[in-house]
């Protein structure tokens, strides 16, 4: 099998500081995540998911802390996930009626593999805290960079079984762990359409002191 990605250097390999490509700068020009609703089988398989993975982990990492993980929800154990999530549902919302239940069943069905990132962050006094929680933003991004790149179509969402104290304890989070969102990684039954962008301009200043 053709290598996805090529290995990484070994520790200490002298890197080149840039790597000027006019086709990175269109794929980053034109990124798109997938409509939720648009992901379909083949997913990427264990091999191809732990090449995107690995390769999703370049991101800026002061002091090597590695202040993240992945919880990878795949075949029957997104069903399992979906039930048991049902239930964390019923008990944290008393109000909740069977249509809420089934749609709670139905996230982790929404494509053939769903890779939960967890940020981890080591509450050491030396890395701040937030400063390791930018690293998992960082490190989200690039998984949908890395699983585009890859073939494969990406969204990345949140909702409510992210912030979820039942949750947290059905997928095993440890204290200080919060889960950063869920990626539906799949192929594509559509193409996205584009979406509004915000004006750069207005969001640039320069400090002049």
């Amino acid at each position: 099998m053709t290598k996805l990605f090529p290995d990484a250097p070994s520790v200490g390999t002298a890197m080149k500081a840039t790597q000027e490509s006019e086709a990175a700068r269109t794929f980053l020009a034109l990124r798109r995540s997938a409509n939720k609703a648009s992901i379909g089988g083949p997913a990427p398989d264990p091999d191809t998911l732990d090449a995107i993975l690995a390769a999703a982990t370049r991101v800026p990492d002061h002091r090597r802390l590695s202040p993240w993980r992945f919880i990878v929800l795949e075949g029957d154990a997104r069903k399992t996930f979906g039930e048991k999530a049902a239930e964390v549902h019923r008990q944290e919302n008393s109000f909740a009626s069977d249509e809420d239940l089934e749609a709670t069943r139905a996230l982790p069905m929404r494509a053939p593999c769903v890779v939960v990132l967890i940020s981890s962050p080591k509450d050491d006094n030396k890395t701040p805290v937030w400063e390791q929680e930018l690293s998992a933003g960082a490190l989200g991004h690039n998984l949908l960079l890395a699983a585009n790149a890859a073939g494969f179509a990406g969204c990345w969402l949140t909702e409510w079984i992210s912030f979820s104290s039942g949750i947290n304890q059905v997928l095993g989070l440890e204290k200080g762990e919060r889960i950063a969102g869920y990626f539906y990684l799949g192929t594509a039954t559509a193409d996205p359409q584009e979406r509004a962008r915000p004006d750069p301009q207005s969001l640039i200043s320069r400090w002049t002191g």
